[in-house]
């Protein structure tokens, strides 16, 4: 599936689109270039849970915001993982977000997930690549 997007406002409105579509133990993986838009993707995709100030956890690697109950979802946490500055995937495990990974009661989002693709080897995710297009539009490619 293509999309093509042309502002801020559009990729958050984007991203409460694809919130809707979500459930508990799935992992949203970001691929694009710096600034491509990943974490405002992120920020639409949190404001549908009613998760607002979401940032980029660029130097803590991992950012768990509590979900509440009253959205409509059985899910209660909402993990943003960015892994641009990882070393290697051991570090993600020693902060404990492995046990994040498609467990049911929680979403991740994970940017940059090429340094970890081996601790995502057997988990059902969806792939979204972020594009360029122009100096303010995105091409977006979702793969299930």
């Amino acid at each position: 599936m293509k999309h093509k997007i042309s502002s801020e406002k559009e990729m958050i409105e984007f991203g409460k689109d694809i919130a809707t579509k979500l459930n508990g133990g799935d992992i949203v993986l970001l691929y694009g270039d710096l600034g491509s838009g990943k974490t405002t993707l992120t920020k639409g995709i949190a404001s549908y849970f009613g998760i607002e100030d979401v940032v980029s956890p660029t130097f803590t690697l991992m950012q768990e915001y509590q979900i509440n109950k009253s959205a409509s979802t059985q899910v209660s946490k909402f993990v943003h993982i960015d892994t641009y500055r990882l070393e290697d995937a051991e570090d993600l495990v020693e902060i404990g977000a492995e046990d994040y990974l498609g467990d049911g009661n929680t979403i991740c989002i994970i940017e940059w997930p090429e340094k970890i693709e081996g601790l995502l080897a057997d988990k059902k995710v969806t792939k979204i690549i972020i594009e360029h297009d122009g100096e303010y539009g995105r091409r977006i490619k979702i793969e299930d």
